[in-house]
């Protein structure tokens, strides 16, 4: 089986980030990926890059969403 690699790029106080952390643990209860997140404002770079579309929703290395978490299209992938 393989498990795929999930990253969320946000930041704290973000709703919308928040909102996507809520999806991603929802569907991680019935889809195994590994899910890790990074909040841009440690990264000058990321956060010059991301600032006003996060989050940013990578699935092995590659962007899957932005701003808003399509889950389907999550499951999808992760299928």
């Amino acid at each position: 089986m393989v498990t795929h690699h999930v990253l969320l790029y946000g930041k704290e106080g973000c709703c919308l980030c928040e909102k996507a952390f809520e999806a991603l643990q929802r569907l991680q209860q019935s889809v195994a990926f590994t899910l890790e997140t990074k909040d841009i404002t440690d990264d000058p770079e990321l956060f010059r890059s991301f600032r006003y579309r996060i989050p940013i929703i990578m699935v092995d290395g590659e962007q899957a969403c932005a701003v808003r978490v399509d889950e389907a299209k999550m499951r999808t992938l992760l299928a």
